[in-house]
């Protein structure tokens, strides 16, 4: 881990040479704080992640990292290819039918993140107000796969939606009659 610390440091120490030095100066205290505080926030990534990560960065960026953007590029790099956006988790999410744990799903966490906030709320609620409550929970759980946790979908006891399952004629008639009595 600390090699790859070092080895991600030295990378933008070559690229972004007088950003490098102009955020660090020509002493090592500030820079050994700084890798410190990366080696604490990317302990969770491995040690190839962190310097393919490092990597991208330079390939895509003219400016020098800051943590928040080396996590959110080691968390892009890690990630096995099937996981799903946000977005399309999201629209998977709100747009596949019940019952729920007999769909196919694009991968586990899909589900999970869906069911944790809730079945009504994404099917009742604005997109505006569920889409970061799904993208918190569903960046959790993208962060625990990172850590190597497996997941899958188990069958539930999950019922079907009430307008899944038609009234029959008798129901009908006998609520029919209730309603007729209370209005008596």
């Amino acid at each position: 881990m600390i090699d790859a610390i070092n080895q991600t440091f030295a990378l933008f120490q070559v690229n972004y040479h007088n950003q490098y030095y102009s955020a660090f100066g020509d002493t090592t205290n500030s820079e050994d704080l700084a890798k410190n505080l990366w080696c604490k926030k990317l302990k969770h990534f491995s040690p190839l992640t962190i310097c393919n990560a490092a990597e991208k960065i330079i390939a895509e960026s003219d400016y020098l990292p800051t943590l928040n953007k080396m996590l959110n590029a080691c968390r892009h790099v890690g990630m096995p290819p099937n996981i799903p956006t946000i977005r399309k988790a999201y629209q998977e999410a709100c747009n596949l039918p019940s019952p729920k744990t007999e769909q196919h799903w694009s991968h586990p966490i899909v589900y999970l993140a869906g069911r944790d906030v809730s079945w009504h709320l994404l099917a009742n609620e604005t997109e505006s107000k569920v889409l970061p409550i799904f993208s918190d929970i569903y960046q959790q759980y993208c962060d625990r796969i990172l850590m190597g946790e497996k997941f899958a979908v188990e069958a539930s006891n999950e019922t079907p939606e009430l307008e899944a399952l038609p009234a029959s004629k008798k129901h009908n008639q006998q609520q029919i009659q209730h309603l007729k009595e209370l209005l008596n």
